[in-house]
């Protein structure tokens, strides 16, 4: 019988770690890695040798979930805020209080400075490098620049097709993962724009794409309460504002990495 009973849980062992192995990536894996896929179509050749000799081959795809998959080591927690930015809504970027552990604002402007510097440790430019492309793509989801008080909706409890979630993580993940492509298949199949439309999206600097996006977040953030059972209707209304954000966040990248390097 104890035989048994250990070939059972070994079983569910296995079953567990090929079910984990197998898990669809969310936006934290497949929105950023979109986001450096159309960032690499629009770098400069030379860019893209520089590219390659920081990270030793390494591709913007490959490197954009960096700056979470660090997140479980504490020695890197200094960087967690620059993940995101909490201001009012009738605030701008450069009138808001400033978070004094830093921002994506100020997470992105050192990370352009180190890639500047010549100066600069190649094992240090490598980091920043990896960082900027995570924090780019961060900085087009709308909902890392939300409210401090419910964490940028992550207090705000919704249900996604019937299941428990809240509105940060229906934008964060729920909605892509529900599209079920891959980061080269949203790639492939994002609007085609013209030059005139590229330099459209690349008008600006970084704190008028955070108060850009602030002003998405507001828009969010009011169609949506404590409670809502969002499903087709909530898809069908915004997902094209998921795929504008990447496609967005992408041109961006590579506008950024074409100035720096």
């Amino acid at each position: 019988m104890k035989k048994y009973i250990h070939v059972f849980i070994a079983c569910f062992l296995v079953t567990l770690a090929v079910n984990a192995t197998n898990k669809k990536p969310d936006w934290g894996q497949t929105g950023h890695r979109t986001i450096g896929e159309v960032a690499s179509s629009h770098l400069k050749n030379s860019v893209k040798r520089k590219i390659k000799k920081i990270l030793d081959g390494q591709t913007l795809v490959f490197v954009s979930t960096y700056a979470d998959d660090i997140k479980s080591d504490r020695s890197y927690s200094k960087y967690y805020s620059w993940h995101y930015v909490n201001k009012p809504f009738d605030v701008k970027y450069e009138d808001a209080e400033k978070n004094p552990k830093g921002d994506l604002v100020t997470g992105i402007e050192e990370c352009k400075s180190v890639l500047k510097d010549k100066n600069a440790s190649k094992k240090d430019k490598a980091f920043h490098l990896k960082m900027l492309v995570h924090l780019i793509g961060d900085l087009h989801m709308p909902l890392h620049v939300g409210r401090k008080e419910d964490k940028g909706a992550n207090d705000i409890q919704v249900q996604w097709f019937g299941n428990g979630s809240n509105l940060h993580r229906v934008w964060d993940s729920n909605m892509i993962k529900s599209y079920e492509m891959t980061y080269s298949e949203i790639a492939k199949n994002m609007n085609e724009f013209s030059k005139a439309q590229i330099k459209e999206v690349e008008k600006g600097n970084v704190v008028d794409w955070v108060n850009e996006t602030g002003d998405l977040a507001k828009d969010i953030y009011g169609k949506v309460k404590k409670g809502d059972k969002l499903s087709y209707r909530y898809m069908y209304d915004n997902f094209s504002l998921v795929l504008s954000q990447l496609q967005k966040g992408g041109i961006r990248l590579a506008k950024v990495l074409n100035e720096v390097l």
